[in-house]
């Protein structure tokens, strides 16, 4: 079992940057695949980036390809998000989320990962 809380969200202008962290608890993370998500209201949940066990895996969404970077220190029990570059469109509740799974693996559906946090909100200004 394992606990997630995420920070760092907040509000910010059109083309600024924001950290965000995931935070873990109960296990060791370094066993969990991870990533983010985030969510509009009135729309479903949308996958963000993932990233393996090690961290030397990472897949992105084509939304923020180039644009977000997705890291971990297992050494820390913490997962980050920077995300620069920011658009009105990235307004959003940001979710992170972990699953025990084998080393190499990427994870990028919702139904996949068995923990989540309770969500940080990001609004970027237009």
């Amino acid at each position: 079992q394992v606990q997630l809380v995420e920070s760092g969200g907040g509000l910010v202008a059109a083309g600024g940057s924001l950290r965000l962290s995931c935070a873990a608890s109960g296990r060791t993370v370094s066993i969990y695949a991870m990533g983010w998500f985030r969510q509009v209201p009135g729309k479903e949940r949308e996958f963000v980036a993932a990233i393996n066990r090690s961290g030397g895996r990472t897949y992105y969404s084509d939304f923020v390809k180039a644009r977000f970077i997705i890291s971990r220190d297992n050494a820390k029990n913490t997962m980050y998000l920077q995300m620069n570059s920011l658009k009105a469109e990235d307004t959003a509740v940001y979710y992170c989320a972990a699953k025990w799974a084998a080393s190499a693996t990427i994870l990028s559906k919702e139904y996949e990962y068995d923990y989540w946090g309770q969500g940080t909100q990001v609004t970027v200004s237009s």
